[in-house]
């Protein structure tokens, strides 16, 4: 989608440790301009400082150590780059909450395990989220990372938050 943004003039790297979904992004955009490489999150392959921006979706709480992954992202990045995360979170209402997690808890994994046969589907994805911080830690653990004018949003009724960070 960012490729398609007026005004780009840019290439971006989508980086994976998962080959497969590297696999299924490969022509939603030019190769010229999109280019998929297998990397782990704690050791991205590029040099200090060259990237102009990251954006990770519902990845960052599958990053095995989050604080050296948001260290090894400020890294990567030229000073003054954003950083934007989308992750899944914890609705402050209650009544929202309620309904999330039976959902999410109960509904999404009986699926999961009707649609893919799997036991296990689809119930690392609310263990996840309920051990991942909440907005203002993860806010906090981003300043501690060396990002400024770090700020967040809740989407969805809270479902999802949105956090930006400016590289230091």
């Amino acid at each position: 989608m960012l490729v398609k943004q007026a005004g780009f003039r840019g290439r971006v790297v989508g980086a994976d440790f998962a080959v497969p979904m590297l696999q299924h992004g490969a022509g939603k955009a030019p190769r010229a301009v999109l280019a998929p490489v297998a990397a782990d999150a704690l050791n991205l392959p590029f040099a200090d400082g060259t990237l102009d921006g990251a954006i990770v979706a519902f990845g960052i709480r599958n990053v095995a150590d989050l604080d050296a992954g948001l260290r090894e992202v400020r890294r990567v990045l030229r000073p003054g780059a954003r950083f934007v995360i989308l992750e899944f979170s914890t609705p402050p209402s209650r009544l929202v909450r309620a309904g999330y997690h039976a959902y999410f808890h109960y509904v999404l994994p009986a699926i999961g395990r009707l649609v893919s046969g799997h036991g296990s589907a689809y119930t690392y994805l609310p263990m996840s989220v309920t051990h991942f911080p909440t907005e203002q830690a993860l806010a906090n653990r981003l300043a501690t990372a060396g990002f400024v004018e770090v700020t967040w949003q809740r989407v969805s009724f809270g479902i999802a938050a949105i956090h930006v960070g400016r590289a230091a």
